[in-house]
């Protein structure tokens, strides 16, 4: 079994995936005939972090009844869970383990794909008719087919409307411990370079020395995203 992509889809995923610093999910649209062939990618009005989203409940429910409408039956467009990482890795992390089993635990089959930026992929395919069973999957863009060509315009619009940008980071720097999250303002380092100090002023000496393991991978995180956005 091979999950394939028409070069229209892939393309699609590819700009969601580096069009902003954080994870993007979203469906792949298929055929009843072909339900390992994406045709499309759509995504729904969601919440989004450097390691977390999280969908609308209105916007799914109203997804799920325009697919019907359309005369989708789930297999088309709720069985292949699309997603990306802003890193390099696509391995799933915790949260892509919990929501996967989760969400599409109880579906007779569905697929957890990921692309990192860096242009890795995971792809795993879990069933449940049978014996049931997990089964990792390679991933092809296939050309054999007409497709339709890039619109950047359309697609702009789309994850303007549907992504909104949580920036949040694990900051010891706020006075929460290294499990907790904050949202950061824009532009994103302002509140640490705030509380840090950070400036030319001998008297302040080296005050990245001073920090926390903690408090210097948030600080570093943050100046990374403040280049991304740049």
């Amino acid at each position: 079994m091979k999950l394939k992509f028409s070069p229209y889809a892939w393309a699609k995923l590819d700009w969601f995936c580096h069009h902003g610093p954080t994870e993007i999910a979203g469906f792949g649209i298929t055929d009843a005939k072909n339900p390992a062939y994406v045709k499309d990618f759509t995504t729904i009005k969601q919440v989004a972090d450097i390691c977390y989203f999280k969908f609308d409940a209105s916007a799914t429910a109203d997804f799920f009844d325009q697919q019907v409408d359309a005369g989708r039956n789930p297999c088309e467009f709720a069985r292949i869970w699309l997603h990306t990482h802003p890193g390099d890795s696509p391995q799933p992390s915790g949260t892509d383990e919990r929501v996967f089993a989760e969400v599409f635990g109880k579906c007779d089959w569905a697929i957890m794909f990921i692309l990192a930026r860096g242009g890795k992929t995971y792809c795993r395919l879990k069933f449940n008719t049978g014996p049931g069973g997990i089964i990792e999957a390679p991933v092809v863009i296939d050309y054999s087919k007409p497709f339709q060509g890039s619109d950047f315009e359309a697609w702009k619009k789309e994850y303007d409307t549907n992504i909104q940008q949580q920036i949040v980071a694990p900051l010891q720097v706020f006075g929460f411990n290294a499990q907790s999250k904050i949202v950061l303002p824009n532009p994103i380092v302002e509140k640490i370079k705030h509380f840090c100090d950070i400036s030319d002023d001998d008297d302040n000496g080296n005050i990245f020395d001073d920090l926390t393991p903690e408090e210097k991978e948030a600080l570093e995180w943050a100046e990374f995203l403040e280049e991304e956005h740049a």
